[in-house]
């Protein structure tokens, strides 16, 4: 399971996925909840953002 999760394939669709979700959150909740929301998606797509930026650096 953690290959498939460290693949590049994988590894984009969380990227772009949860940064949509994290920008269109606020708009489509109201109040705590799209904002928590927003947060949360945020965090799983900057993390898929820094793996993808790691695995790129040591390919190089």
């Amino acid at each position: 399971m953690k290959s498939l999760l460290a693949s590049k394939p994988v590894l984009w669709f969380l990227f772009l996925f949860n940064l949509a979700v994290a920008a269109a959150a606020p708009f489509v909740v109201d109040g705590t909840q799209g904002v928590m929301t927003a947060v949360g998606m945020g965090v799983v797509s900057l993390g898929a953002g820094v793996n993808l930026l790691k695995g790129r650096r040591t390919t190089a």
